[in-house]
């Protein structure tokens, strides 16, 4: 089983999120592939789960237990043990990623999905279920 790795701000809504929509599709399509979210400043929220991914995953009809049970902070081992490794926003988390794990800013990829300081849920969290849906149907390509 390979592991994909999420990484947000807070771990809180869109590596959640995206960690969620993952799970559910790989086990859909059957992958050999299991996400995963970490983030690089999880003392910025408060709580196990934004509301804005809990009920985005209930209106997909996608279990809770498709992401981990609360927040955690990114750590090297995390890094080192996923085949593939996402960070969800290039402008907020490349710096982040340079100031705490430099030899991995540039291993890693990078999207342009925007936080609630820049998107709503209801614009942001439908572009990143695509992404990630075509990031599953192109791991079940290969």
């Amino acid at each position: 089983m390979q592991q994909l790795l999420f990484i947000c701000s807070g771990n809180y809504y869109r590596s959640r999120f995206a960690e969620a929509v993952f799970n559910h599709a790989a086990t859909q399509l059957g992958l050999p592939w299991r996400a995963f979210s970490r983030g690089l400043a999880i003392w910025m929220v408060d709580g196990d789960l934004s509301p804005w991914t809990e009920e985005a995953l209930q209106q997909r009809g996608i279990d809770r237990a498709q992401t981990g049970p609360t927040r955690v902070a990114l750590t090297e081992p995390d890094l080192q043990r996923a085949a593939k490794v996402i960070a969800v926003k290039e402008a907020e988390h490349r710096p982040m990623m340079r100031d705490q794990f430099p030899d991995w800013e540039h291993r890693i990829d990078y999207w342009t999905i925007d936080d609630l300081d820049c998107a709503s849920s209801e614009e942001a969290l439908p572009l990143l279920e695509a992404r990630v849906q075509a990031l599953a149907a192109a791991l079940a390509a290969k």
